[in-house]
């Protein structure tokens, strides 16, 4: 699939996390539970949520790139805060909709719409992902902080949406490295 064979390479350069476990570089340590199970794992690879999922991931992080981009010119030379403001705004909206889908996503492979055991954690980081968001959404309709108050929010709301994108990534791998064969690979069927 597209995803993997372009994310692949992201996650190895980025997979220089001292804690083996959590990068899934040791993933069957007898302590460490398996992000799915046979069952879930199943349900995973048939979903067309998953599918959605992966698409969503990289045009939200293509967003976010061009967006933080946009975020830095406005706060360096004082110029653009109007195009800066409508790719936050438009970052945020993508953010929603991937939450959204990744709820449903959740509900249909682990049963529950958020916090499943084996996304726990991004789940509970992507709250604080969501509020800074929020928060950014509610100064610049409120007219709070000023432009570069509110672009310095924005950084803030980005900085957690890198982290959280991190925690996805590692634990995609970790999934990755457990999965029986290459053939049940992020996003195929089984």
């Amino acid at each position: 699939m597209l995803t993997t064979r372009f994310l692949d390479p992201i996650i190895n350069a980025l997979d220089c996390s001292p804690w083996a476990c959590s990068s899934g570089r040791y993933a069957r340590h007898r302590d460490r539970q398996p992000v799915y199970t046979p069952e879930q794992r199943r349900r995973r690879d048939l979903s067309p949520w998953t599918r959605v999922q992966g698409v969503l991931a990289i045009a939200q992080f293509a967003v976010f790139l061009v967006s933080l981009g946009l975020v830095l010119r406005f706060l360096s030379t004082g110029e653009g805060f109007v195009a800066a403001t409508v790719s936050v705004c438009v970052k945020t909206f993508a953010l929603y909709a991937i939450m959204v889908t990744g709820a449903i996503w959740e509900k249909e492979v682990f049963g529950r719409y958020l916090f499943a055991r084996a996304f726990y954690w991004e789940d509970m980081f992507s709250m604080l992902v969501i509020a800074l968001h929020t928060a950014y959404l509610g100064a610049v309709l409120g007219g709070i902080g000023g432009a570069h108050g509110q672009m310095l929010l924005a950084l803030a709301a980005y900085a957690a949406y890198a982290i959280n994108a991190a925690q996805f990534l590692l634990k995609m791998r970790a999934a990755r490295r457990e999965a029986p064969s290459s053939a049940a690979s992020f996003g195929s069927a089984t």
